[in-house]
């Protein structure tokens, strides 16, 4: 009679899964008048997924490191425009740029934003910006009394200003202007896009009077065509073909 044996156990053990996990450091230029009149470059290392965003990194630091680190942000989906800074000395938002795409072999250096008054670390000062958008009228302006149905326009109409609708008021561009860095009373890209989005929209009937605030010495013609304002926009609106139409609409009164 055959002996019965127990079937063999294997003790191997399953092969280790690897960490998807590597380190990466960030190098951030901080400031806190408070406690000095320079701004200093200050290094952190993390473990990080490559494939998460930087904001998620900035939101290690803060969360596990440093919870004086200071930057804005809010939707963290590319639509609130809120968290725009240099990262590797580009205009990017922070919620869009993966780790990967940025070589993390090497230190990530992340700063402000040029041209507009630092806060403190990411923050910086963004009335100017948002006054210069709220000088060009960023609205609707019809004649006439209220109508009883909704203003018209062909798909052609819409698709003449499509391009301008997409502004997130970051200030990637603006604050990517070698203009506007020299001088802050420049309009800047992003005031220019959105008065582009209305002079063109055959709703409205106010093209007029946004060309003559953009036909002053602040406005369309300080721009020196560099393209660093459409190359910066996060959502690929073509910022310098934008200004050169109102700068064309300006000579011919065409729009």
């Amino acid at each position: 009679m055959a002996t019965p044996t127990l079937d063999k156990v294997d003790d191997a053990k399953p092969a280790a899964v690897p960490s998807p996990y590597i380190t990466v450091t960030f190098r951030i230029r901080r400031f806190n008048p408070e406690i000095s009149a320079e701004a200093e470059w200050q290094d952190f290392q993390i473990e990080i997924d490559p494939k998460e965003r930087v904001l998620d990194g900035l939101h290690k630091i803060k969360w596990e490191t440093d919870g004086t680190l200071t930057f804005r942000r809010s939707c963290a989906h590319g639509i609130c425009g809120s968290d725009a800074m240099r990262i590797n000395g580009k205009n990017r938002l922070a919620c869009k740029t993966l780790i990967k795409d940025i070589n993390p072999e090497k230190p990530i250096t992340i700063e402000a934003i040029k041209g507009l008054t630092v806060l403190k670390d990411l923050v910086v000062d963004m009335d100017p910006f948002f006054q210069a958008y709220r000088d060009v009228m960023p609205f609707l302006i019809t004649k006439g009394n209220e109508p009883t149905r909704e203003r018209l326009q062909t798909a052609e109409e819409r698709e003449r200003f499509d391009d301008t609708t997409k502004c997130i008021l970051c200030a990637a561009c603006t604050s990517s202007c070698p203009v506007f860095w020299n001088d802050g009373q420049y309009f800047g890209p992003a005031a220019i896009v959105n008065a582009h989005r209305f002079i063109f929209d055959s709703r409205d009937e106010a093209g007029e009077q946004r060309l003559e605030i953009l036909n002053d010495k602040d406005g369309v013609w300080r721009c020196r065509t560099t393209f660093n304002c459409t190359d910066a926009c996060p959502r690929g609106i073509e910022v310098t073909k934008a200004i050169q139409e109102v700068k064309r609409a300006l000579i011919t009164r065409r729009f």
